[in-house]
């Protein structure tokens, strides 16, 4: 069973995870970081940026980014090479080159995945794996029927997931048909995983993740099978929780020796 702990805001999640992020990064200065994007992980990148501001130092930090559209300009604003490199990369004033975006340029697609793999292992593994959940329960790309044990590969998005996103383009016409992405057998292997979601829309997803069978059509209910997968929520997101009081309960009564989060 995952940890789940519910929070009472976006800001409070994201000092919760910031403050486990620090604490790995005092043992291991270049701790290997999954990175997420979209608007949920943003409370824990703005922390992680007021911790850098106080001192906190993060240039050894290395990072591989979960995603990336297929056939988009990499300058464009919302490749996620961009984004990236606006939210993450110059606010936490990480090395450039130490932060891996995979490439979905369409020269060379077809072993993109695979040299993204061989960087991961390289790099020794991710010890930290930032997740956010679709509302269709899909983490990275990894739409509905992703195999659990996939490894970095080009996926075709499900129309709900681009009208979830058309939001950060003009019209869901722009939104990119196809992405690459981390598989949920590349996730699984990260040492930790920490999956934050946000609202009431994510209800469903998140009960079904944590709650539910363990079924491709849910892709991230993949994280039941990690040993250590963590998933902070507000109480919004955790209304659909059958378990709640326990997981409340389970928190409040976390032992000294156990860290939150890491």
């Amino acid at each position: 069973m995952a940890e789940v702990i519910v929070v009472s805001s976006r800001q409070a999640a994201g000092a919760l995870v910031a403050e486990a992020i620090e604490r790995l990064v005092a043992t291991k200065p270049d701790a290997v970081l999954g990175l997420a994007t979209g608007d949920t992980p943003l409370p824990v990148y703005r922390a992680l940026a007021e911790r850098v501001q106080a001192g906190l130092d993060l240039s050894g930090v290395r990072g591989f980014a979960l995603d990336e559209y297929v056939g988009i300009a990499l300058d464009h604003p919302e490749s996620y090479h961009s984004v990236i490199d606006r939210e993450v990369v110059r606010p936490l004033g990480l090395t450039p080159s130490a932060v891996h975006v995979p490439d979905g340029r369409p020269l060379g697609i077809e072993t993109a995945g695979e040299r993204y793999e061989t960087a991961i292992v390289a790099a020794g593994g991710i010890d930290l794996q930032l997740l956010g959940i679709g509302t269709d329960g899909h983490i990275g790309f990894n739409e509905p029927g992703s195999s659990f044990a996939s490894l970095t590969r080009v996926k075709t998005l499900t129309r709900q997931t681009r009208d979830d996103n058309a939001r950060f383009f003009d019209s869901v016409d722009d939104v990119p048909v196809h992405s690459i992405t981390q598989g949920l057998g590349t996730i699984l292997r990260a040492k930790r995983l920490v999956l934050l979601a946000f609202g009431a829309g994510k209800a469903h997803a998140v009960a079904a993740a944590v709650e539910g069978p363990l079924t491709a059509s849910v892709p991230a209910s993949a994280i039941q099978l990690h040993p250590r997968a963590t998933v902070v929520v507000d109480e919004e997101a955790a209304s659909m929780l059958t378990e709640l009081d326990y997981y409340r309960e389970a928190f409040a009564q976390k032992p000294v020796w156990d860290p939150v989060v890491l």
